[in-house]
């Protein structure tokens, strides 16, 4: 088995991420639980490369590693060895103080059940998300309502969460976390609260936004989904099991 990842090798069809320099690195990552006297290895020597533009599945069994990983990567949790670089800062240095900065300005979060606000509108819960930025209130809505735009709800601004259908929620949730333009979208299970039909919206979506060159990782449990991203990482008991791209093979795998 291996689990020192690819190092950066894109394992698609010769996309938009292939030559550009990695916004994502993850080295030696470890996370040891205590359960009791009995020690857990969540994570247990992870290592690859995410590059601009690239659109990554993670999946895996549940216990394999895969939303304690993408933990790690939002700065949610702190790892016991290793590192995590995002655009060559590495973040895993950062004090406390500075995490919700570095989350703020640098990772966007999409969840599978959208946490919206339920007492705003689409509009506010896009402009809630640039409110501590030093955004003027003036370009906060006109970003929020060309984000509502892009993603198929310019029509849909003055509603409330409970006002829209699941799949419209799951792309407000798309539109907030893309508020602050950052260098990596986090995805835990996005479709996983969603319809097969409303599956396939919101998979074209983040396509399409990768191919824009928004980085994205997708932790899902749904094959379906993960074999239309270009490159699929699958973690077991806390190691890279194998890291391919979906159209090529090129990446490495066992």
């Amino acid at each position: 088995m291996s689990n020192k990842g690819n190092n950066g090798r894109n394992g698609s069809n010769g996309n938009h991420a292939v030559d550009s320099e990695p916004v994502l690195r993850i080295r030696d990552l470890r996370k040891t639980y205590m359960q009791g006297k009995i020690p857990v290895h969540a994570l247990d020597g992870v290592s690859f490369d995410v590059k601009k533009g690239e659109l990554l599945s993670i999946v895996g069994p549940s216990g394999s590693g895969k939303s304690t990983l993408l933990s790690m990567i939002g700065l949610l949790d702190r790892p016991t060895d290793g590192s995590v670089f995002i655009d060559d800062v590495e973040i895993t240095k950062a004090k406390e103080s500075e995490a919700p900065r570095i989350r703020r300005e640098k990772i966007g979060f999409v969840f599978q059940h959208f946490n919206l606000l339920a007492t705003l509108t689409a509009m506010e819960n896009v402009d809630i998300a640039m409110r501590f930025t030093g955004t003027s209130k003036n370009r906060r809505k006109e970003r929020a309502f060309e984000l509502l735009t892009m993603v198929g709800l310019g029509d849909r601004v003055k509603h409330k969460p409970s006002e829209l259908s699941g799949g419209q929620q799951q792309r407000v949730a798309i539109a907030r976390a893309l508020a602050n333009e950052p260098a990596i979208l986090l995805a835990d299970e996005p479709t996983g609260a969603v319809d097969t039909k409303t599956r396939e919206v919101i998979v074209d979506l983040l396509k399409g936004l990768s191919e824009k060159g928004q980085t994205i990782i997708v932790v899902t449990h749904d094959m379906d989904v993960a074999r239309q991203t270009d490159r699929i990482i699958t973690m077991r008991d806390g190691m890279i099991a194998s890291d391919t791209g979906v159209k090529g093979n090129e990446g490495q795998g066992l």
